[in-house]
C-alpha cells in the first residue's frame, strides 16, 4: 500500500490510532507539522514504512542513528512488507514537556509469506528540531515453560513400556 501519490487523507491512518491519515501521521510525514509527543512520532514512523516515506525515517532519527541508516534496506523492506498494524503497548513520559520518552509497540507484518509480530520498546530524544528516534530493543516472546517435569535420558520412559526413555521414545533426540 503505497499512499504517497494519492489523495489519502480521508483514509483511515495506517497507525491505527483512529483517526484519518490527515488528521493524524499525513501532516508529519509530509512535514507540515512536528510530532508532539514521542508516541506521535512512533505512529508517523509506522506509517512512514506502510507509505514508503523512507526519508523520514532517517529525518526523524537522531544523528547516530542517521549515520548506520541503510535507505536501501529499509525502502525494501517497506515495499516487500504487507503492514498490518500498529498496537501501541504503553508509553512512559514522551509528552510536549518532556525531553525523553518511551513508546513499547507492537507492528505487524506478513513478510516473505511470514506473519511477523515486531515488538519494541522504543526510547526517544527531544532535540531542538522536535522528537527524534533514539534507539529500540527487541522484545522477545516469552519461553516456553513445561507444565510436567522433564524426562531424563535414564529415566524410565514416560510411555510406559518399562524401559529407560533413552532406549526407547527418546532414542535419536
Amino acid at each position: 500500500m503505497n499512499m504517497k501519490n494519492e489523495d489519502t487523507s480521508l483514509e483511515a491512518c495506517p497507525c491505527k490510532s483512529g483517526k484519518s491519515y490527515g488528521e493524524c501521521c499525513g501532516p508529519i510525514l509530509d512535514g507540515v507539522v512536528k510530532a508532539e509527543t514521542a508516541e506521535a512520532l512512533m505512529r508517523a514512523r509506522y506509517s512512514a514504512y506502510v507509505t514508503e516515506h523512507v526519508q523520514f525515517l532517517k529525518q526523524s532519527a537522531t544523528a547516530a542513528v542517521q549515520a548506520e541508516f541503510d535507505e536501501q534496506a529499509s525502502t525494501a523492506w517497506s515495499r516487500a512488507a504487507q503492514w498490518h498494524g500498529l498496537e501501541i503497548i504503553r508509553t512512559e513520559k514522551g509528552q510536549p514537556g518532556d525531553q525523553t520518552g518511551v513508546v513499547e509497540f507492537r507492528a505487524t507484518y506478513t513478510a516473505n509469506n511470514e506473519f511477523c509480530n515486531h515488538h519494541e520498546v522504543a526510547t526517544f530524544v527531544k532535540e531542538a528540531d522536535g522528537w527524534k528516534f533514539e534507539d529500540g530493543e527487541l522484545v522477545g516472546e516469552k519461553p516456553m515453560t513445561r507444565e510436567e517435569p522433564k524426562v531424563g535420558r535414564n529415566d524410565p520412559c514416560p510411555c510406559g513400556s518399562g524401559k529407560k526413555y533413552k532406549k526407547c521414545c527418546g532414542q535419536g533426540k
